[in-house]
């Protein structure tokens, strides 16, 4: 076909190339549809041939049921993809296209989340985030010693204690004012710095009672049957973490000295607490208490003690504190089995 034909305004038929005209009332055309695809073209999409009966009816832009393409975050609907498409479909397809963004975006949302506290996990145990802690507020903690250990040490003869994590030093000063002799543990050197400071304007005598000591308490290991008391204020591990490390400091109590484990009650993790969501790194003291050896301990506290929260940990709510304290009662041999 060369030309169309046309009378008075009206079609009268097609000349050919050959020149002959075929007379005609009507003329169906097959159209060619093509997707105005070029923006998503510049995204390294392509288009494809729709052909039926051995005819290409056009190019659209491949894409699954829901509309998503081959490129990562691009959503298509409607005719740009589907070459039949109405108006009514083209919008349910809209939709469905939206809800699958809407989903995409949770994800990542989610993935981020995920490779945050991963992050998180990994280095939050690690001397330089808690050096960057220390270091980014000229205190971290109160200056008070913890409610925990006032409440289970106050009634107990003076001797040589062994204070875990001892951050800014607010118990282990608190000991040595009471006239222990005190080991104050921890990784972190401006925490210790701190503390000896502290003690230092405490005046001399409760200085010279405290040995700072500067170590990693998932490595270190106190020498064995050698004070009267060991205390472990919040001392929040992962578990494979957390049970060695309670087993060496059962062991570095001197037979009738007393271990004193304090810990965030597992139950925080359900009333709003501010905790960090890691479940594994809590432990209830009925736990602990019955991992000690009934031949060996006497176990005098084991419990999950309430107190208002602190404002860092919530507002008007009641957190529960995890308490053991037990008494040993025999040097025994090989390990304590603390949980």
């Amino acid at each position: 076909m060369a030309a169309v034909e046309v009378s008075e305004d009206r079609l009268s038929g097609v000349r050919l190339r050959s020149g002959n005209v075929v007379p005609l009332e009507a003329l169906v055309v097959s159209p060619r549809f093509s997707a105005r695809a070029d923006v998503l073209l510049s995204l390294g999409l392509r288009t494809v041939e729709l052909e039926m009966g051995g005819h290409v009816l056009g190019a659209y832009v491949a894409a699954d049921a829901m509309g998503a393409t081959e490129a990562p975050g691009v959503w298509v609907a409607g005719n740009v993809t589907d070459l039949r498409a109405q108006v009514i479909s083209s919008a349910a397809a809209g939709l469905d296209a939206g809800a699958a963004i809407n989903a995409d975006l949770i994800a990542e949302d989610v993935r981020l989340a995920v490779a945050d506290a991963r992050q998180e996990r990994l280095t939050m145990f690690e001397e330089p985030a808690w050096e960057e802690r220390y270091r980014s507020a000229p205190a971290v903690w109160s200056r008070d010693p913890n409610a925990q250990l006032v409440a289970e040490a106050s009634d107990l003869a003076p001797g040589r204690a062994l204070d875990v994590g001892c951050g800014e030093g607010a118990d282990a000063i608190w000991l040595a004012a009471r006239g222990w002799r005190v080991t104050a543990v921890d990784f972190s050197t401006t925490a210790l710095e701190r503390g000896a400071a502290s003690a230092e304007a405490l005046g001399a005598d409760v200085a010279a009672r405290i040995e700072w000591c500067r170590a990693d308490v998932r490595s270190w290991t106190p020498p064995a049957g050698s004070f009267d008391l060991v205390s472990a204020q919040f001392m929040h591990l992962p578990t494979d973490e957390r049970r060695p490390l309670f087993q060496r400091l059962a062991d570095a109590v001197a037979p009738g000295g007393t271990l004193l484990l304090v810990g965030h009650d597992v139950s925080d993790l359900v009333t709003g607490a501010h905790r960090v969501h890691a479940p594994d790194m809590f432990f209830t003291a009925e736990e602990v208490a019955t991992s000690l050896d009934s031949g060996k301990w006497e176990v005098l506290v084991a419990d999950a003690r309430p107190r208002p929260a602190k404002p860092h940990e919530g507002e008007g709510i009641t957190v529960r504190d995890a308490v053991v304290r037990a008494r040993r009662t025999s040097s025994g041999a090989g390990h304590a089995q603390v949980g």
